[in-house]
């Protein structure tokens, strides 16, 4: 699904809403006040509802006749949609759910990652290589600022997926992007971070020698320490996941 635009009250609107939605302050099967919504946030009717849509499409409320406008169970909620994964870590830093959200992101990192890389050693092009290549470049030269870290780091891993030429694996960008960001957000804002650039740099040189048995243990490796760097940071809790090491 494509991305929500933030931007102007409208994008405001929205992100507002779907917080509330997502902490529980409208909680499942609640209906919502759009009268009194409209007045708290100053918008037009016509405003909230075209907000609403947006939730909607994301499987978070629904309207019906004669019940309004309504909050869905979260199991009808689209969890992997990127926007709900980048509202749940943003709303929720610190919290024992975003813990919990850094420990599940943890276990699907791990069982995609891998098996990507071995796919990508096997399929990759000279184009692929170069693109990885560059995000190395960027990730070694962006050392020393958080945001430019996060770009070079997210550059390389969407490369990677892309280097599958797998139409389905590539989408899995969108679940990962969010909380690989805040992961990193996390750990490359932190004193005496560790060199990022070794882990991804053996995984490339194992896609670029065509090795797939090394380039998937190298990114096993990889999000190990990915793991540990957290846990050195955060704590135990936020490190939960597949290598994260015993508390």
């Amino acid at each position: 699904m494509t991305r929500y635009a933030r931007r102007g009250v409208h994008g405001q609107t929205v992100e507002n809403l779907a917080r509330r939605v997502l902490s529980g302050e409208f909680p499942e099967g609640a209906t919502l006040d759009l009268v009194a919504l409209q007045r708290e946030l100053d918008v037009s009717l016509t405003a909230l509802r075209e907000s609403l849509k947006v939730l909607a499409a994301k499987g978070m409320v629904d309207a019906r006749q004669k019940r309004g406008t309504f909050v869905r169970a979260r199991a009808d909620w689209n969890l992997l949609d990127a926007d709900v994964l980048r509202w749940r870590f943003e709303g929720g830093a610190g919290s024992d759910a975003d813990q919990a959200l850094l420990g599940n992101l943890a276990e699907v990192r791990a069982i995609i990652e891998p098996a990507a890389a071995r796919l990508a050693a096997e399929r990759r092009t000279d184009d692929d290589l170069e693109v990885l290549r560059t995000a190395l470049g960027a990730m070694e030269q962006g050392q020393g600022s958080a945001v430019r870290a996060v770009e070079a780091d997210l550059t390389f891993h969407r490369a990677l997926l892309a280097a599958t030429h797998n139409e389905l694996l590539q989408r899995m960008e969108l679940v990962l992007e969010a909380g690989l960001a805040h992961r990193d957000r996390i750990v490359h804002s932190a004193p005496d971070t560790d060199d990022p650039v070794p882990s991804h740099q053996a995984v490339f040189d194992a896609v670029c020698a065509g090795d797939p048995p090394a380039a998937e243990q190298a990114m096993r490796a990889l999000l190990e320490q990915s793991v540990r760097d957290l846990y050195r940071i955060s704590g135990p809790a936020d490190a939960a996941g597949p290598g994260a090491p015993p508390s």
